[in-house]
């Protein structure tokens, strides 16, 4: 089950749904519409439309009415509870009755401020006796939860990436497929909010042409400050691509792709550039020390000079970029290929419902 989500968290539900269809699990897709109910239906999956947003607020009343309507229908063995909102109405319906996993993708108090980040957080702590499982995207994940109060049995499995779908490519005729021109490029790729922290990126930019005076910036995606943005900048080296479902001619054409958020969960971005060979330049935030590894350079979060200067020198030596992208590709193959986290969470889904799903 899910609240409205694109991207990453689209990406994670959707593969667990394949791969536990092919396990022979019969699964269904709790969802409101759009991209993700209709990538599960064109990949067979079972798909229930649960109309909901994503923050909390009255509508959560009506949503509550539709999800237990729902499930009684399903009569499910086990539900799988992916975000904060659907963490919020599926525990408030199951309160415990059946064996129910939460998986925060980012914990909402990590976000809110304020009277609603106090009560995020009095929720979090309340719920988890409502929890049977929670499981958490990286270990950085699973300690900001504890140290919060947040108690229960709890598991960490990291997110996972299609190693055979995202792989090494050529980046000239990558480039050539995109319109791109053959200059040091850097690559972006993520929603257009606060939280990506494209604008910090962009704050850097003007010293990375400095030291680079031919780099070109590429920001593929769409969201809430895209306009804001876009208006702020007239630098002609930076292109705003927007929104694109299939992003790995991105990655191959990227001699660096740089992530510098705010906050994650374990960003899916640095894992699928790793898995194409491309050197990783981001912020320290939860999870991205223990995806990136050695795969390129982690930077104390917000700091837009040290930024700058990775992205810089990766760009000027191509050389070290294509030596983290090789390790990156490596890690990927070795840690975090999607195929791992399918089993990780078929075992956790066995432990607590044995011989549910099948």
């Amino acid at each position: 089950m899910s609240q409205p989500v694109t991207a990453g968290v689209a990406a994670v539900v959707l593969e667990l749904a394949v791969a536990q269809c092919s396990a022979g699990w019969a699964v269904a897709v709790v969802c409101p519409p759009g991209p993700l109910a209709d990538r599960a239906r064109a990949a067979g999956v079972d798909v229930r439309e649960w109309r909901a947003v994503r923050g909390p607020g009255p509508s959560a009343i009506a949503e509550w009415v539709r999800l237990r309507a729902l499930l009684r229908r399903l009569d499910p063995d086990v539900v799988h509870l992916h975000s904060s909102k659907a963490g919020l109405v599926g525990r408030l319906v199951l309160r415990g009755r059946r064996p129910t996993l939460f998986q925060p993708h980012l914990w909402s108090f990590q976000t809110a401020t304020g009277l609603v980040g106090r009560l995020s957080l009095a929720w979090e702590r309340w719920a988890a006796r409502w929890t049977h499982q929670l499981v958490c995207v990286s270990d950085d994940e699973l300690r900001t939860g504890r140290d919060a109060g947040v108690g229960g049995p709890a598991e960490v499995v990291c997110n996972g990436v299609d190693t055979e779908r995202l792989h090494p490519a050529d980046r000239g005729a990558a480039r050539l497929r995109l319109g791109l021109p053959e200059a040091p490029t850097a690559v972006c790729v993520g929603r257009l909010a606060p939280l990506k922290g494209q604008d910090q990126l962009l704050a850097a930019w003007p010293a990375v042409r400095a030291a680079v005076p031919g780099a070109r910036l590429v920001l593929v995606g769409d969201g809430p400050m895209g306009r804001r943005w876009r208006s702020g900048c007239a630098d002609p080296s930076v292109r705003w691509w927007g929104h694109a479902d299939a992003v790995a001619d991105f990655y191959a054409a990227a001699d660096v792709v740089v992530v510098p958020s705010r906050a994650e969960g374990m960003a899916l971005v640095p894992l699928e550039a790793m898995a194409c060979g491309r050197s990783v330049v981001a912020f320290d935030v939860s999870g991205v020390r223990q995806g990136v590894g050695d795969a390129g350079a982690v930077l104390p979060a917000g700091d837009v000079p040290a930024l700058a200067a990775a992205v810089a020198r990766r760009l000027a030596d191509p050389v070290l970029a294509r030596r983290e992208g090789v390790r990156g590709r490596r890690r990927v193959e070795l840690l975090f290929d999607r195929r791992q986290v399918a089993e990780q969470v078929a075992t956790v889904v066995e432990k607590i419902a044995p011989g549910g799903g099948r």
